[in-house]
């Protein structure tokens, strides 16, 4: 039986202004909560749906005091269709093993991650990180969680996604791959090939985050058409992108 989930007892915490990641010359403040072991999968549920990202067993929203841009992205996962540059995305990458796991930290994902951010972000929060604090990011999540796995014929790991299940999709929480293979458009290939299982299992559903217009390193999400943000008033379909997937 079900754990009772009620929302109005849940206790909300603000962090201290920092500067944003996204937008040069802002500072960004966040409103969070912690997911409970019980809860955990029905408030994962509740709050990505009302804008929340999990991190951990953290859940949070941006409550920036002069600035609205980020905006919780979603794909309409059975209207989606590959256009010229994603089926070639798609055939470049159709040689490589793709398997689901259970969410357990393995030392060949952490050292896989480890070269992605020394080579993608450095000098970024999780540069840092341990394989202990991987180890939490992966397993103490108190949500559904699934890791995809991605490897080459020779069975090199070189991308992995970390996929939380809700009641109407899935969320990708966190994704990372082998610098080396950048070539083959594996950020575009992880989210190609979770639509599509989204697709096989019927579900409406892929949501991909946040998305800043203004921000290059979150434009690409919003090539994923058609696809929805979250406004004041619900769901709203986003206008296809000038540089969107050619049909």
């Amino acid at each position: 039986m079900s754990h009772p989930f009620d929302p109005n007892q849940l206790q909300f915490y603000l962090t201290v202004p920092s500067p944003c990641p996204y937008l040069p010359d802002r500072m960004e403040r966040k409103l969070f909560t912690q997911l409970d072991p019980l809860d955990g999968p029905h408030l994962n549920n509740y709050l990505t749906h009302a804008g929340f990202r999990r991190s951990q067993n953290v859940i949070y929203r941006p409550a920036c005091e002069t600035c609205r841009e980020c905006r919780s992205l979603r794909v309409d996962v059975q209207k989606f269709q590959a256009g010229k540059s994603f089926k070639r995305t798609l055939k470049k990458n159709a040689d490589l093993l793709i398997e689901i796991k259970y969410a357990a930290a393995t030392d060949e994902q952490f050292d896989l991650l480890k070269r992605y951010l020394n080579d993608r972000h450095i000098g970024g929060g999780m540069t840092n990180m341990d394989f202990s604090r991987y180890e939490m990011m992966v397993e103490e999540c108190a949500s559904e969680t699934e890791i995809t796995e991605f490897r080459t014929p020779e069975g090199k790991l070189i991308a992995v996604t970390l996929v939380d299940h809700l009641t109407d999709g899935m969320s990708l929480v966190y994704s990372f791959f082998d610098p080396d293979f950048a070539h083959r458009s594996l950020g575009n290939f992880m989210v190609l090939m979770h639509l599509q299982m989204c697709q096989d299992q019927n579900m409406p559903y892929l949501y991909l985050g946040y998305w800043v217009p203004d921000s290059q390193k979150m434009s690409y999400k919003a090539r994923f058409q058609p696809c929805e943000t979250l406004t004041h008033v619900g769901w709203k379909l986003l206008s296809p992108a000038s540089d969107g997937d050619s049909k």
